[in-house]
């Protein structure tokens, strides 16, 4: 008779309500002792979606560093898309039935449209939606921009540069990049820097030029975009990237490196918002 294996403990049950949109949601590193039950490492824990019987529920988009649902000891991070109406997640911990001392830590941060309201959830957690504005906003307005970039098995895309562009979760290297500002500012008084792998990177370029390399199979890993001195008092820009390994970076802006934590992590997708500052957006050309 085959011996029946260890009883696996539910250590943490979190109830997570996700608005419509896209978002990450962090799982911070799980407590408890290590273990092997049936094959299956300890801790973990699982993201799941509650049954919705017309199927309009929330789409696990992509894992990192795993794909699929499972989140190992050290932590990890997932796409989600909400639909229209918004939904929720359950975020299951499981341990070897040793004491876990606290719940996993869970950060949900939305990854497009406004930024100024906070993802709320039904277990208390609050996610992060960007930065605050430094002292002395009188009011922003997001400039409209193009995002050129080269990916990899697809060549040349352009994008309107509004949240995530490239190839969010399907790890398709990004080796190229370009921004182009539409209006309120000229192309060359934005600059962008690429980093490329063992150490490499690029000069600063004028936005409009193309970053980075063609034909020659080198990844972007990580990249930086800056305003140009004269400008600097009047606008900024705020961005993150999304690595295959690593998965979604911190709020980078205004020239800051933006890179995976893991060497040489390829780069797959951007967010870059340019912002005007002091602009009144019911009277844009108030700022000229």
């Amino acid at each position: 008779m085959v011996p029946e294996p260890p009883a696996v403990a539910v250590t943490a049950v979190r109830m997570l309500r996700v608005d419509e949109g896209l978002y990450a949601l962090r799982v911070g590193e799980l407590l408890g002792g290590s273990g092997n039950i049936a094959g299956m490492n300890l801790p973990a824990a699982q993201i799941a979606v509650p049954f919705h019987k017309d199927g309009n529920a929330v789409e696990i988009v992509a894992g990192f560093p795993r794909r699929g649902p499972w989140i190992d000891k050290a932590g990890g991070t997932l796409i989600l898309r909400s639909p229209t109406g918004g939904g929720y997640v359950v975020v299951t911990a499981y341990g070897t039935g040793q004491a876990q001392t606290s719940a996993p830590a869970l950060d949900l941060q939305r990854l497009d449209g406004p930024r100024s309201n906070p993802a709320q959830t039904s277990a208390g957690v609050v996610g992060t939606a960007g930065v605050a504005p430094p002292p002395g906003f009188t009011g922003t307005r997001d400039v409209p921009t193009e995002i050129l970039l080269h990916i990899e098995r697809a060549g040349d895309r352009l994008f309107p540069g509004r949240g995530w562009v490239g190839a969010l979760g399907r790890r398709m290297r990004i080796e190229a990049m370009s921004i182009r500002p539409l209006e309120r500012i000229a192309p060359a008084e934005i600059e962008m820097k690429g980093f490329l792998p063992n150490g490499g990177e690029t000069p600063w370029v004028p936005g409009g030029t193309l970053c980075g390399t063609r034909g020659r199979g080198l990844p972007l890993t990580g990249f930086a975009v800056r305003v140009a001195p004269q400008h600097a008092d009047r606008f900024d820009v705020r961005y993150q990237g999304s690595f295959f390994a690593g998965g979604i970076s911190e709020l980078r802006q205004n020239g800051e490196p933006c890179r995976a934590t893991i060497a040489d992590d390829p780069l797959e997708a951007i967010n870059v918002r340019l912002i005007e500052r002091g602009a009144d957006p019911e009277n844009p050309a108030a700022a000229d």
